[in-house]
Order: structure tokens, then C-alpha cells, then sequence
């Protein structure tokens, strides 16, 4: 059992905190920047819930941070009153916000300028996979640091992988969103195609989803898709924000994604449509607009 902070209790980081209370078995503090919410989940799963995040870090082993960008990572770290303000020596910090490696590189050294270590550890499998304790955890950082760090990360996760030094996390989770967007612009087509063909989308799904077509997206999306409906899981403000970061990167080391890009032009248009918290299924809706 460790003490563990906690920053940021978003829809992501309030049932990983809770897995880290309750399957983990850790004294776990809370920060949000909405007090409520964090008084909301100490009485829910038993922790303690206090104003700044220098003082969730007082004394922790482990500080765990889920914000939204860059700039947000920036001002709960580093910023006035921020965890690394409020850390002991040794101390390690956990970042699973989806950011650049740029800031994951900078928080390295922040960090250690602090004696403390530091893991950029962004996660995939989304709010359900964060609310069942199954992430994907992509990793940067010290072997000796993520080998103290992965027991813990453990509580919320399936995969925990060390991918190379500090970035190499949030490198690896770029190209995840690399993969999905292409995959569900293709599922899109896809489906869109199957109706104007006026065939059964579901037999379709059911013979080319055990096949080289089949992906996680086929087996969880197509029906909901298929149906409409919008509101299961990643929004497209997130996935746009995150495919920023990815276009920002692909310029620096030379990358081409040309499809990458396109799906990004795609998503603006989704949002234009007012589908800025529709999940990013909604590729669809773009094509069978009117």
C-alpha cells in the first residue's frame, strides 16, 4: 500500500483514482479544479479530497495526474501551487493525459531537478476501459522509475508498456490515434456504403468482422453507428485536440499522414455539424448528412 495523489477527475481520472483506492488498495488524495467533484469522490470510494494539488503531492509516493493539454499539465505541475511544489524527494510523478512529448520531456526535467521521477504514461481504451480497470498504458521514462511505478498503475490497467525514455509514451499513444482515426474513417465508409447498397449492416458486420476487416471499432461501433447514436465514449473535441498534436509532431520529425490529416478536416466538419461531444464514431453523420 503506497500513498497516492490524484489530479484530475475527469470522466477518465475519476474511476482510475477509485481503482487505485479500492482494487489497489492505496490511501489515495484527490484534487479537482471543481472542489465538488473531489469532496463527491472522497465520500464515494473513502479518500481525502483537499484544494491544490501541492497539497494532494504532500507526502505521497505517487502522483497521478488526468488533465486535459499541455497548458493544463503545465499549471497543476509546475504552475503556482502545483504537485511538484508539494513532493518529497523520491517521489514519483505519473502523467496520464493525453499531451505532446514535449512537455513530457520538460516534466522529466522538472521532476528530477526535484529528485523526484517521472513516467508519461497516457492510457487508451476510453471511459469504459477507465471505468473497468482495463487501460492500455503507454510509457516513457527510467526503467528504475517505471519499475516502481508499473505495480501501482497495475490497479487501472490491462497493458502496461515501457516504450522507451521520457515522450516515448505519448509518442506511442499519437500513433494509436494514428490507427483509430484511419480504422473508423474506413468502418464510416464502410457502413455508409452497406446502406446505400441496401444490404443488412448487421449480417455484413457479423461476416466481415472475423475476418482481416475486423477491428475493435467494427465489433463496438458499427451498431451504434449504424443507429444514429453518438454519445459512447471519446468525444471529438478530444480527438481533434489529440490529433494536433500528432500533425504538430509528423512537422517536426518530417512524418507524412496524409490520411491522418484528411480525418482531422473531417472531424472539424462533425464539429460544425454541432457534434463537438459526439464520440468519434460520428464520422458517419458527416456522410449522411444532407
Amino acid at each position: 500500500m503506497a500513498n497516492v495523489a490524484f489530479i484530475g477527475l475527469g470522466v477518465m481520472g475519476y474511476p482510475m483514482a477509485g481503482h487505485l483506492k479500492v482494487k489497489g488498495g492505496h490511501d489515495v488524495t484527490v484534487y479537482n479544479r471543481t472542489f465538488a467533484k473531489a469532496e463527491k469522490w472522497a465520500a464515494q470510494f473513502g479518500g481525502k479530497a483537499v484544494r491544490t494539488p501541492a497539497q494532494a503531492a504532500d507526502g505521497a509516493d505517487f502522483v497521478f495526474v488526468c488533465v486535459g493539454n499541455d497548458d493544463d499539465l503545465r499549471s497543476v505541475t509546475t504552475g503556482q501551487d502545483g504537485a511538484l511544489h508539494g513532493m518529497k524527494a523520491g517521489a514519483i510523478l505519473i502523467d496520464n493525459t493525453t499531451a505532446s512529448a514535449e512537455v513530457a520531456r520538460e516534466l522529466y526535467e522538472a521532476a528530477k531537478a526535484r529528485s523526484c521521477g517521472f513516467v508519461d504514461a497516457p492510457v487508451s481504451g476510453g471511459q469504459a476501459g477507465a471505468e473497468n480497470g482495463v487501460l492500455t498504458v503507454m510509457c516513457g521514462g527510467d526503467q528504475a522509475t517505471f519499475d516502481k511505478a508499473r505495480p501501482v498503475i497495475d490497479a487501472y490497467a490491462r497493458m502496461v508498456g515501457l516504450m522507451g525514455p521520457a515522450g516515448a509514451g505519448q509518442l506511442t499513444k499519437m500513433i494509436n490515434q494514428i490507427c483509430i482515426a484511419g480504422l473508423v474513417q474506413g468502418l464510416a465508409e464502410g457502413i455508409h456504403f452497406g446502406k446505400r447498397a441496401g444490404l443488412d449492416i448487421e449480417k455484413v458486420v457479423e461476416v466481415i468482422s472475423k475476418g482481416a476487416a475486423g477491428s475493435w471499432q467494427m465489433e463496438n461501433r458499427h451498431r451504434t453507428m449504424n443507429e444514429g447514436k453518438y454519445d459512447f465514449g471519446f468525444a471529438v473535441d478530444w480527438m481533434r485536440k489529440d490529433l494536433g498534436i500528432v500533425l504538430t509532431e509528423a512537422r517536426r520529425n518530417g512524418a507524412k499522414l496524409p490520411v491522418t490529416a484528411l480525418v482531422d478536416q473531417f472531424y472539424g466538419d462533425v464539429q460544425e455539424m454541432g457534434g463537438k461531444r459526439w464520440d468519434t464514431s460520428s464520422l458517419l453523420a458527416r456522410l449522411e448528412r444532407k
